[in-house]
């Protein structure tokens, strides 16, 4: 008797962490904040001013501008082709 006695008696001090989890409320707690914590790092990683989807932005930015000067340097070399051009055809 003596033995189930106790058995009641840890049953009903337990938590409902400590019942269903194996942990105690503080650890629960604690486990839970630093879940909570990591999701908010990650989110911030993931879509703050520093984030992934800025460098992706950035690097878009970058290859549109590096296309730009390629496209900029055919003209301005066909632009000093014509202007040679008519500058010799002035100068007969």
């Amino acid at each position: 008797m003596q033995r189930e006695e106790l058995y009641e008696e840890i049953d009903t001090q337990e938590s409902i962490t400590q019942k269903y989890l194996g942990l105690s409320l503080g650890k629960f707690f604690l486990l839970v904040s630093l879940i909570i914590a990591l999701g908010i790092y990650l989110g911030i990683l993931l879509y703050g001013t520093n984030s992934l989807e800025v460098l992706f932005g950035l690097q878009d930015y970058e290859n549109y501008l590096q296309d730009e000067v390629a496209r900029l340097k055919t003209d301005n070399a066909e632009l000093q082709r014509e202007y040679f051009e008519l500058k010799e055809i002035s100068a007969q």
